[in-house]
């Protein structure tokens, strides 16, 4: 399969990554600094009707710089985020970053900032930023190719994206922190409709470097759930014994951990709430073996070991940009163990410091076997795709709604036996921790609503959930 690459030209003569930083440093007249600067490759291709539609490679340079300005009453901060890749187009942003600094009132969130001593400085920090290019499909393009001529043969229509993206972070301060990280990040998605646009299928997951991504293994898994679909079963709503593959797992997985924020639980505003003020740190809230964690080492799901922030909220601030991270345990053998926690939460809270990463993973202690084996233990049921449009309901239960995409299929004595109809959803996940009956091996996983934008590394199990509550029909295909 023969493509263009599609490239953004730079204006000008652009700097080092490294020089931004220390032009930066050097022009503030802040009493501190810090500056972040993300180098960002990515690589796409687009297809529908079984033919490749577009692709293309951009690149670009954002900056962060946040201001730190001492006032009688603390330390005021002003943060300044724009793209640049020269010298004066950093001086212009400091500028900005000085004044908002100045005119700001005091940091509540405010704390020393972080040091080497604290966070060495990374060996890497000369090295030029790492890209990505459309080579990075050289074996999944020829692959695609043959996929579309199998589909035409076999009467299906794929559609379907990838993109592949380098992210190259370099984190410095007036303090002494330079640190630098590469971050790969990839994803796939397909959907195969039949011939009559009838029925419809999905296929997607995460990758570092799409060494690991078939594209014939896609169109294969697209025909077979679409050959399930040759027979419809229409069903109504209620309870029924459900089978969620990791992609839905991570789904909801996911929007367990955003919402787990250390201030909002404090203030009695969340599941994780002990009310009328306090957190639910120390309490059973899962099933015993029920493991929910984040490590930056984690095989194939590798994130910064060290903390970035922009910005100041409720779960970040930027006086700990550099924060060294490892290994987090949110949930420990079914306890609640950590949640979102900057310095000035854990301080409030009397926990330890857990920032936020860039990874999540679910494991159960008794999960065993694969997705084929769950559903083959099921006498009837239903084996649900990806979850889509979730939205929270009631932040006190972490209830969320949502419509089931792409797939339901009707499990009886072990065996597919049909698609069945969408539905809406209705559904907490700290609920379905404790509910749940059956879980596969935890293996990498592909969130449809989070993966392609915000959030796309994660490791979930399949989980069957014995009353998995379809409030209602919907008419989604």
């Amino acid at each position: 399969m023969n493509f263009s690459p599609v490239s953004t030209p730079t204006i000008g003569s652009p700097a080092t990554p490294q020089s931004l930083v220390e032009q930066a440093l050097a022009t503030t007249t802040a009493d501190d600094c810090v500056v972040i600067v993300r180098d960002h490759t990515s690589a796409n291709l687009r297809w529908a009707n079984n033919t490749l539609t577009t692709n293309g490679v951009m690149h670009g340079v954002g900056v962060t710089v946040i201001s730190f300005i001492e006032t009688a009453g603390g330390v005021a901060t002003g943060s300044v985020t724009g793209s640049a890749t020269t010298q004066a187009q950093v001086t212009d942003l400091v500028n900005a970053a000085d004044a908002a600094a100045r005119a700001a009132s005091p940091a509540d969130d405010a704390n020393p900032l972080v040091g080497p001593d604290t966070s060495p400085a990374s060996p890497d920090w000369d090295d030029a930023p790492e890209p990505t290019d459309i080579h990075v499909y050289d074996a999944f393009a020829p692959a695609l190719g043959k996929a579309f001529g199998r589909a035409d043969a076999g009467g299906r229509v794929l559609y379907g994206f990838v993109n592949h993206e380098v992210t190259t972070t370099y984190l410095g301060s007036s303090t002494g922190l330079r640190l630098r990280h590469v971050q790969p990040t990839g994803h796939y998605g397909c959907t195969g409709k039949n011939a009559a646009l009838t029925e419809s299928a999905w296929v997607g997951g995460a990758t570092r470097d799409f060494s690991d991504v078939d594209a014939l293994a896609i169109d294969a898994e697209v025909a077979q759930r679409l050959a399930w679909g040759s027979r419809r079963v229409d069903l109504p709503a209620g309870r029924y014994d459900t089978i969620l593959p990791p992609s839905a797992v991570a789904d909801v997985m996911i929007d367990a951990y955003w919402y787990a924020g250390a201030r909002d639980a404090w203030e009695g505003q969340s599941v994780y709430s002990r009310r009328p003020t306090g957190t639910r740190i120390g309490e059973r809230i899962a099933a015993p073996g029920v493991h929910l964690y984040s490590d930056p080492a984690y095989d194939r799901l590798q994130c910064a070991p060290f903390n970035v922030a922009t910005s100041s909220g409720s779960e970040s601030s930027v006086f700990d940009n550099g924060l060294p991270l490892g290994r987090t345990d949110w949930i420990r053998d079914g306890e609640l163990t950590a949640l979102l926690q900057t310095r000035q939460t854990a301080t409030l809270t009397s926990q330890p410091v857990t920032p936020a990463l860039d990874n999540l993973v679910l494991d159960v202690d008794t999960g065993a076997g694969s997705l084929d084996d769950l559903v083959a233990g099921t006498e009837r049921g239903l084996l649900l795709t990806c979850l889509w449009y979730i939205r929270e309901v009631d932040p006190q239960s972490l209830l969320l709604t949502g419509l089931t995409r792409d797939g339901v299929y009707l499990v009886e004595n072990g065996e597919i036996t049909g698609s069945v109809n969408n539905f809406r959803w209705n559904e907490s996940p700290i609920d379905l921790l404790r509910r749940f009956t059956h879980a596969s091996a935890t293996v990498p996983s592909f969130s449809r609503e989070w993966g392609d934008d915000y959030f796309s590394r994660t490791a979930t199990p399949a989980l069957r959930v014995p009353d998995f509550n379809m409030s209602s029909v919907s008419q989604a295909m």
